[in-house]
Protein backbone atom coordinates (compact mmCIF):
# COMPACT_ATOMS: atom_id res chain seq x y z
CA UNK A 1 0.00 0.00 0.00
CA UNK A 2 1.11 3.55 -0.71
CA UNK A 3 2.22 5.63 2.24
CA UNK A 4 0.71 9.03 2.81
CA UNK A 5 2.64 12.11 1.82
CA UNK A 6 3.77 14.39 4.65
CA UNK A 7 1.05 16.54 6.12
CA UNK A 8 1.34 20.26 5.48
CA UNK A 9 2.79 22.36 8.28
CA UNK A 10 1.94 25.64 10.01
CA UNK A 11 3.33 28.57 8.04
CA UNK A 12 3.07 26.89 4.65
CA UNK A 13 0.78 28.26 1.96
CA UNK A 14 -2.27 26.06 1.56
CA UNK A 15 -2.27 24.48 -1.91
CA UNK A 16 -5.03 25.52 -4.28
CA UNK A 17 -7.42 22.99 -5.78
CA UNK A 18 -10.37 22.85 -8.16
CA UNK A 19 -13.17 20.64 -6.81
CA UNK A 20 -16.92 20.43 -7.28
CA UNK A 21 -19.28 21.34 -4.43
CA UNK A 22 -22.56 19.67 -3.45
CA UNK A 23 -24.42 21.88 -5.95
CA UNK A 24 -22.20 20.99 -8.92
CA UNK A 25 -20.24 24.26 -8.88
CA UNK A 26 -16.45 24.22 -9.34
CA UNK A 27 -14.74 25.80 -6.33
CA UNK A 28 -11.13 26.85 -5.70
CA UNK A 29 -9.27 27.53 -2.48
CA UNK A 30 -8.19 30.89 -3.88
CA UNK A 31 -11.78 32.18 -3.73
CA UNK A 32 -11.50 32.16 0.08
CA UNK A 33 -8.42 34.41 0.21
CA UNK A 34 -9.05 37.40 2.45
CA UNK A 35 -11.07 35.29 4.92
CA UNK A 36 -10.32 32.82 7.67
CA UNK A 37 -11.05 29.29 6.51
CA UNK A 38 -11.53 26.00 8.31
CA UNK A 39 -10.70 23.36 5.70
CA UNK A 40 -11.66 20.02 7.14
CA UNK A 41 -11.06 16.61 5.61
CA UNK A 42 -13.28 13.74 6.63
CA UNK A 43 -13.55 10.07 5.63
CA UNK A 44 -17.15 9.50 4.52
CA UNK A 45 -20.60 11.09 4.38
CA UNK A 46 -23.25 9.76 6.77
CA UNK A 47 -20.89 7.78 9.00
CA UNK A 48 -21.21 8.36 12.75
CA UNK A 49 -18.01 10.39 13.30
CA UNK A 50 -18.37 12.44 10.13
CA UNK A 51 -22.00 13.23 10.87
CA UNK A 52 -21.13 14.25 14.44
CA UNK A 53 -18.34 16.52 13.19
CA UNK A 54 -20.47 18.18 10.49
CA UNK A 55 -23.44 18.67 12.81
CA UNK A 56 -21.26 20.13 15.57
CA UNK A 57 -20.08 22.78 13.10
CA UNK A 58 -23.66 23.36 11.95
CA UNK A 59 -24.86 23.75 15.53
CA UNK A 60 -22.53 26.71 16.17
CA UNK A 61 -22.60 28.02 12.60
CA UNK A 62 -23.72 31.48 13.73
CA UNK A 63 -20.57 31.78 15.86
CA UNK A 64 -18.40 30.88 12.87
CA UNK A 65 -20.17 33.48 10.71
CA UNK A 66 -19.90 36.21 13.39
CA UNK A 67 -16.14 35.69 13.40
CA UNK A 68 -15.99 35.67 9.60
CA UNK A 69 -14.84 32.07 9.33
CA UNK A 70 -15.68 30.13 6.19
CA UNK A 71 -15.94 26.34 6.45
CA UNK A 72 -15.27 23.82 3.70
CA UNK A 73 -15.45 20.06 4.15
CA UNK A 74 -13.69 17.70 1.73
CA UNK A 75 -14.04 13.96 1.25
CA UNK A 76 -13.62 11.57 -1.65
CA UNK A 77 -17.39 10.96 -1.78
CA UNK A 78 -19.38 11.96 -4.87
CA UNK A 79 -21.15 15.27 -5.45
CA UNK A 80 -24.49 13.46 -5.15
CA UNK A 81 -23.47 11.88 -1.83
CA UNK A 82 -22.46 15.33 -0.52
CA UNK A 83 -25.76 16.84 -1.66
CA UNK A 84 -27.77 14.17 0.18
CA UNK A 85 -25.57 14.48 3.29
CA UNK A 86 -25.88 18.29 3.37
CA UNK A 87 -29.66 18.18 2.83
CA UNK A 88 -30.26 15.41 5.38
CA UNK A 89 -28.40 17.29 8.11
CA UNK A 90 -29.12 20.90 7.03
CA UNK A 91 -25.44 21.72 6.62
CA UNK A 92 -24.98 25.42 5.77
CA UNK A 93 -21.39 25.16 4.53
CA UNK A 94 -19.61 23.92 1.43
CA UNK A 95 -18.77 20.26 0.88
CA UNK A 96 -16.31 19.43 -1.88
CA UNK A 97 -16.00 16.16 -3.74
CA UNK A 98 -12.45 14.88 -4.29
CA UNK A 99 -12.93 11.55 -6.13
CA UNK A 100 -9.53 11.79 -7.84
CA UNK A 101 -7.87 12.43 -4.45
CA UNK A 102 -6.32 15.71 -5.65
CA UNK A 103 -6.72 17.65 -2.41
CA UNK A 104 -6.36 14.78 0.06
CA UNK A 105 -2.97 13.99 -1.45
CA UNK A 106 -1.80 17.63 -1.66
CA UNK A 107 -2.64 18.13 2.02
CA UNK A 108 -1.10 14.81 3.09
CA UNK A 109 -4.26 13.38 4.60
CA UNK A 110 -4.65 10.33 2.32
CA UNK A 111 -2.90 7.21 3.51
CA UNK A 112 -2.96 3.95 5.36
CA UNK A 113 -5.59 3.68 8.09
CA UNK A 114 -6.44 0.82 10.40
CA UNK A 115 -9.81 -0.28 11.67
CA UNK A 116 -10.56 -3.49 13.58
CA UNK A 117 -7.19 -4.97 12.67
CA UNK A 118 -7.45 -4.26 8.95
CA UNK A 119 -5.35 -1.74 7.01
CA UNK A 120 -6.71 0.23 4.08
CA UNK A 121 -6.22 3.52 2.24
CA UNK A 122 -8.44 6.39 3.25
CA UNK A 123 -8.79 9.98 4.36
CA UNK A 124 -7.51 10.82 7.81
CA UNK A 125 -9.78 13.15 9.80
CA UNK A 126 -7.62 16.28 9.69
CA UNK A 127 -8.37 20.01 9.54
CA UNK A 128 -6.42 23.10 8.59
CA UNK A 129 -7.12 26.61 9.85
CA UNK A 130 -6.03 28.91 7.02
CA UNK A 131 -5.49 32.64 7.52
CA UNK A 132 -6.72 35.37 5.13
CA UNK A 133 -3.32 35.39 3.36
CA UNK A 134 -3.67 31.69 2.52
CA UNK A 135 -1.17 30.34 5.06
CA UNK A 136 -1.84 27.48 7.42
CA UNK A 137 -2.20 28.79 10.99
CA UNK A 138 -3.03 25.51 12.71
CA UNK A 139 -3.19 21.83 11.82
CA UNK A 140 -5.62 19.57 13.66
CA UNK A 141 -4.71 15.90 13.37
CA UNK A 142 -6.76 13.04 14.78
CA UNK A 143 -9.72 15.37 15.23
CA UNK A 144 -12.29 14.62 17.90
CA UNK A 145 -15.60 15.00 16.00
CA UNK A 146 -17.58 16.12 19.07
CA UNK A 147 -15.17 18.82 20.26
CA UNK A 148 -13.59 20.03 17.03
CA UNK A 149 -15.93 22.93 16.22
CA UNK A 150 -15.58 24.47 19.69
CA UNK A 151 -11.80 23.97 19.61
CA UNK A 152 -11.55 25.85 16.32
CA UNK A 153 -13.69 28.71 17.65
CA UNK A 154 -11.45 29.06 20.71
CA UNK A 155 -8.34 29.03 18.55
CA UNK A 156 -9.64 31.63 16.10
CA UNK A 157 -10.70 33.91 18.94
CA UNK A 158 -7.11 33.79 20.22
CA UNK A 159 -5.74 34.61 16.76
CA UNK A 160 -7.94 37.53 15.71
Amino acid sequence: MAKRSPILAVGEFAPDFALTDQYGKMRNLSEFLGKWLLLYFYPKDNTPGCTTEACSIRDIWDDFKKLGIEVVGISTDSVESHKKFAEKHNLPFTLLSDPDKEAVQKYGVWGIKSFMGKSFLGTRRTSFLINPQGKIEKVYEKVNPQRHAEEVLQDIQALI
